[in-house]
């Protein structure tokens, strides 16, 4: 999963030295390279994940890597905005079977709180790339040119492929493997719509995703561009990054404790708390001293970090027995939500980062709207019972 957030954050710093290498015109352009790649990581489930219930999970990593490395040397090549983009949803697509097979592997193993715990400690891993790849990045383009940021990647996915084949056993035993057909995936589908709760929390995810992807495809130009930080904005990166660490770390301790649904209710009021607080005082003002932005960044982010697991998680727990096709489609749906509202809103931050929270606010409303109906209208249900009814 890691391999995902290398290709996005590592690229960061070497925005704007890609934009006029491939000859974008419009500075808010370079946004495309961020926002486009997780349309790929959307769009690649719907084939990898139905296909990974019935060939096992393994090959299907593998399969992905294979796509990433063809789709990395088109973007090396890229000698125009198209090309890239074209590359870099490429690149998605190829991710996104490592990154939805390790979540459909998880589930093959764990169940409940304790799947939350496991995923938990997996995000703190993935974590941990952003705190260090713009850092890694800026050294690359420093040292050389921004192609070979994408060189790295490659050397790294092929030595994660390496230790994945070596270390991961297969979690999909044959017994339980779903026979391929036309019909798998939409009979997968129309089993998953009927679930309210994993559907619920799928489109509260998509509106967290969303909420981030603006943040990313926007940090380059708040720091470098709006603050003109450009030497430290590596390091202002990473010490984001470490807010939704410490978070995720802490979630793997108290979901134990609390469950699932109070950390994701009482970090949703949080993050909704903390961008309308930073509209209130800011609202048609310049931006402010880059200590207090970078104290709501840090506040949003740590809610954040008790967010993204326990969402992934309670929406694949009553879907276990359809696993990869679970967590294709949930993954799909969060993400081709998360893609035009990280696209739109985008668009605004040119000026200050203002928008930017206004993007957090309307995500974190919706988010919490469809948060009381799940406790309203579809309470928890064991997921043996969901699985008998349907």
């Amino acid at each position: 999963m890691s391999i995902a957030a290398l290709s996005i954050d590592a690229l960061l710093p070497a925005l704007e030295y890609i934009g006029i290498s491939i000859g974008v015109t419009h500075t808010v352009d370079n946004q495309l390279l961020i926002t486009m790649i997780f349309l790929g990581l959307g769009l690649g489930p719907l084939f990898f994940g139905p296909i990974s219930d019935s060939l096992g999970r393994k090959p299907i990593v593998f399969m992905g890597f294979g796509l990433f490395i063809v789709a990395s040397l088109i973007c090396i090549f890229s000698k125009s905005l198209e090309m890239m983009v074209a590359g870099r949803i490429l690149q998605g697509i190829g991710l996104s079977a490592p990154r939805t097979i390790s979540i459909a592997m998880v589930r093959d193993t764990f169940t409940g709180d304790y799947m939350a715990h496991i995923m938990s400690f997996i995000t703190v891993v993935f974590i941990f790339v952003p705190i260090v790849a713009p850092t890694m990045g800026k050294f690359v383009l420093d040292h050389y040119n921004w192609q070979a940021i994408f060189y790295v990647q490659l050397i790294f996915s092929i030595l994660v492929s390496f230790w994945f084949w070596k270390r991961q056993p297969e979690t999909l035993s044959k017994e339980y493997r779903v026979k391929f057909s036309g019909h798998i995936f939409a009979d997968g589908l129309k089993e998953i719509m009927k679930v309210k709760r994993t559907i619920g929390f799928t489109i509260i995810s998509g509106f967290v995703m969303g909420s981030f992807m603006v943040y990313l495809s926007t940090a380059q130009q708040i720091f470098q561009i709006q603050y003109d930080l450009k030497e430290q904005f590596p390091y202002i990166f990473a010490g984001l990054a470490i807010a939704i660490g410490f978070a995720t770390f802490l979630n793997g301790t108290l979901v134990l404790k609390y469950g699932m649904e109070k950390m994701v209710t009482g970090a949703l009021i949080g993050f909704f708390s903390v961008s309308l607080l930073y509209i209130l005082l800011f609202h048609g003002e310049a931006n402010p001293d880059i200590r207090i932005l970078l104290s709501f960044f840090g506040l949003q982010f740590f809610a954040i970090g008790f967010l993204f697991g326990n969402l992934r998680a309670l929406a694949m727990e009553p879907v276990g027995h359809i696993a990869g096709i679970g967590a294709a489609i949930t993954g799909f749906i969060s993400t081709m939500m998360a893609v035009p509202v990280g696209t739109f809103i985008g668009r605004f931050v040119s000026e200050t980062a203002l928008p930017l929270f206004y993007g957090f606010l309307f995500c974190s409303s919706l988010a919490l709207l469809v948060l009381v109906y799940l406790k309203v209208y579809a309470k928890n249900i064991p997921p043996q019972i969901i699985k008998d009814e349907l």
